[in-house]
Order: structure tokens, then sequence, then C-alpha cells
């Protein structure tokens, strides 16, 4: 199970992606296996680069056995995420040792960070390649089948990869990437190491792009960016809050969501073109990372938290249902017991629907790296704890509300585990789980298909899922 899923695009509108003849004849008999750690700009990147090899005649395989290429598509966020890497690598050298002409390559943020180390010391690696260069894969992995290891991670301040088409094979739900890297420079962040610098991309390339996928048949987009707040298209004089309109008049009928978030940048004008269009979902993840204003700023972060709740009272004044989900970390450089309570405060004030939670995990080259980490492990693990369990008692009390409610609820299709369980997500973006009538079942047509809207009137709430059934 790795961190996130890549979402894909129906499998009937495969032909929208296919390759040159030239290309398909050229390469027919390989075949590619992309694994996808980390954020969602990840798995939209892995997207980007499935859409590269398949132009260029490569064919697409979900089995690591079956694969000529294997690629990781890696995250440096934290440590525990490169040791994920790590331990996998370990896993393919049965690969490796099986066929000695497999290709193996890490791409992403950690391919960029740890370039040498990954080649030299993991001799299983044959290539690494940074985010900025995906296009280079197909002449890497060539010369990579000739026995050449490669090494491509340099950073661009102009690179968006505007006119590749990703390669999205089935689902309803899809990601777009609006624009790539990040200024902010918050001291425990790599991001601006590993990805570079902002730039964004133009506002009607993307919109053209929305319009395709709800052309070939899907019903949701996110989208993405290290902080979409500072999205600008400067030849356009289009921000964000313009692009989200835009956006949300193309496809009427499309949710449209987006992340992530930052809590400086969070426009009026942005909120109320939230509350504006019904297509907008009314979910936004606003991370605010910590309760303390002294350890706010000394991770760069430009905010206060009043600032902050400020902010979450202009959305919840235009928009009361919309749910609010936020990131937290714990132990940062001198973070005293007394700020730790702080951030319970707030999240006790705050009443988050969901959040991401995080012990520090010191990363080369950040300004952090610099400062002692001198909060003990075993307070680390301890403070955590305290948030975890704290979160998921308040984000139970909230889905129990709901019990009784209606909810509307995009169809993702059948659950893991039981075919007659089917799931979806409400316009919060909260996971639903509800019965499948089939003619086996009880006789009756289930009446909708994945990718409808369908009434679910809840019935039972944990902290991460409700459960339903379809109202008549």
């Amino acid at each position: 199970m790795f961190d996130l899923p890549v979402l894909n695009a129906p499998a009937q509108e495969a032909s929208l992606y296919a390759p040159s003849d030239a290309a398909t004849q050229d390469q027919a008999a390989r075949k590619l296996y992309v694994e996808t750690y980390g954020c969602h700009m990840n798995a939209s990147d892995s997207e980007i680069v499935k859409g590269v090899m398949h132009s260029n005649g490569y064919a697409m395989t979900d089995k690591p056995d079956d694969a000529d290429v294997i690629l990781l598509n890696t995250c440096a966020i934290r440590d525990n995420a490169e040791k994920k890497i790590h331990e996998r690598l370990k896993h393919l050298k049965f690969y490796k040792r099986r066929r000695q002409d497999l290709v193996i390559g890490v791409l992403g943020c950690m391919a960029e960070r740890m370039r040498e180390e990954l080649v030299i010391q993991k001799n299983i690696v044959d290539l690494v390649i940074g985010p900025d260069e995906y296009r280079t894969l197909p002449a890497l992995v060539e010369k990579a089948f000739q026995g050449e290891k490669g090494i491509a991670v340099k950073l661009s301040r102009v690179e968006t990869y505007d006119d590749i088409e990703p390669l999205r094979t089935e689902g309803i739900s899809a990601w777009i990437a609006i624009m790539r890297g990040c200024d902010k420079f918050c001291t425990f962040c790599v991001v601006p190491f590993t990805r570079g610098r902002e730039r964004s991309r133009a506002a009607h390339l993307i919109v053209d792009e929305t319009k395709r996928l709800w052309d070939a048949g899907f019903k949701e987009v996110s989208l993405l960016g290290q902080n979409v707040n500072s999205y600008h298209d400067d030849v356009a004089g289009t921000d964000f809050a313009d692009l989200l309109r835009a956006t949300a008049r193309a496809v009427p009928e499309m949710r449209i969501r987006y992340t992530t978030s930052h809590p400086y940048d969070m426009s009026d004008k942005l909120i109320e073109t939230m509350a504006e269009f019904d297509n907008i979902c009314k979910y936004v993840h606003l991370p605010v990372q910590s309760g303390s204003d002294r350890v706010l700023q000394a991770m760069n972060r430009d905010y206060t938290v009043e600032h902050y709740k400020e902010r979450l009272r202009k959305i919840k004044e235009l928009m009361p249902g919309c749910a609010l989900t936020t990131d937290i970390i714990v132990g940062f450089p001198t973070e005293t017991e007394e700020e730790h309570h702080m951030t319970l405060e707030l999240m006790r004030e705050i009443r988050y629907d969901g959040a991401f939670m995080f012990k520090y995990s010191p990363r080369e080259r950040t300004k952090a790296w610099k400062m002692e980490d001198d909060v003990p492990e075993e307070t680390k693990t301890r403070r955590l704890n305290e948030i975890i369990e704290q979160q998921q008692r308040i984000a139970t009390e909230i889905n129990q509300a709901l019990i009784g409610t209606i909810e509307k609820v995009l169809v993702e299709g059948e659950g893991r585990r039981d075919a007659t369980k089917w799931k979806g997500r409400t316009d919060t973006n909260k996971f639903v789980m509800f019965p499948h009538l089939t003619d086996e079942a009880s006789g009756k047509t289930a009446g909708y298909v994945v990718g409808d809207i369908v009434s679910i009137r809840i019935t039972k709430a944990t902290s991460m899922t409700l459960v339903g059934e379809i109202v008549a």
C-alpha cells in the first residue's frame, strides 16, 4: 500500500492520450510501471511521466513483474517518506536479479535531493530524474537499456509541462497542476529546494484542459499547487480567484476542488468566489502548523494565529457548511509544552473536520536544519498522540452530527473489501459508504452508475467515514 493512489481517467477515453503510430511501432513491447509516493502533486507528476513515456511508445502496466521500466516517484517532505523509498529499493533487488536488463529509476523530490547517494550507494538505481526533467526520460531510459546510468535533476524557472497531456486511464476524478514550485521558504520545508521557485501555467490552457476532462467523462477536478493561492498568470493578469471563477463557468456541472492553500494568501476575493459557485466544493484545506505565534514566526509562516482565525471566520460567514482540514507539525525546534497546548486549544476552538498531523522531521538545506532539534523523540511522540486523539474525537462528533441528514454523494464505485458496498464523496470531501442494490441482492436495479451524484441518508459515522443508504 502506497501513500497515494494515482487517480486516472475513463478507459474508454484512452484514445485521447494515445501515442503516435511511429512511437508505438518503435517501442511496442516495452512496459512501464510507476509507483507514486507522497502528495497530490506527485500523483499529478506521475500522470505527466506516463504521458511522456506513452507518447514515446511505452505501454503501461500495473504489475512490476511485467515491467521493463520501474519508476518510483518519491517524496522528500519528511524523513519517514524517504525511508519508505529505501525499503522499497531493497525489495526491487529481487526484480533486478531476475532481469538484468530491467531499468529502475527514482523520480521527484527525493531524486533531486539525494542524486549521488541513489546512484552510487544504491547501485540498483539506473536513473535519477528531478521534477523538472521529465522530458528527458525517454532518452535516458534508452541509454539505461545500453548500460549507461543517468542523472537529470536541474531545476527550471520556466518548466510547467503545458504541452504535455497527462496519461489518465480510468476513474472520475483528475488532478490538474496549475503551477509548480514554491516561494514561501518555510523554515521546515524542502520543497523550494526540490521543486524550485513558483511559476504558473497559462489560465486559458488550464480551463481548456478542464473542459477536455469533462468531455472525456470526468466528474471532478482538483487544481493543484504547492500554494495555489499565489497562482498568477502574468500575461492575462489572472489570479487564482479569477482562474477558479473561469473554470467553474466553463464546466458548470463538474465538481471543482483545489489544494493546497496558504493562510497568508487566502483572500476575501477567493472566499467570495468559492461561495458564489455551487460547483466549487465547500471544502478548504488550510495548514496552520502550530497554535503558537512564536513557533509560526520561527517557521516563517508569515501570519499570526489571529489572522488565521479571521480567515476561517470569513469562510464560515460566507459558507456556513464548509468543511475545514489542516496540517499540524508537533515538536518543532524549541516548541514548549505550553505552545503544544496552544495548538490543542486552537484545534478545540476551530474544530477541524480532519487533519494531517506529523512529528517535526529535520530536512537538509532548510533553515530549520541549522536549528537544534531539541524536542526529545519521546516528547514528540506523546504530543503527536495527544493531537491525534483529540482530532479523532472532534471529527467523530462532527460526523455523528450528520446522522439523519441527506448528503449529495459523487459515486466512485465498489468498496475495496465488499462489492455490495459502494463508496463516494460529499461536496465537503467526506468519505461515504452505502449498500449497492443489485439484481442478485434485491431484485432491483441500482439506478445509478459511477460518476452519478446520489442522495444518501447518513445512518452511522466514525471519525473518517460516513455510512448511509440511498434515498429513493
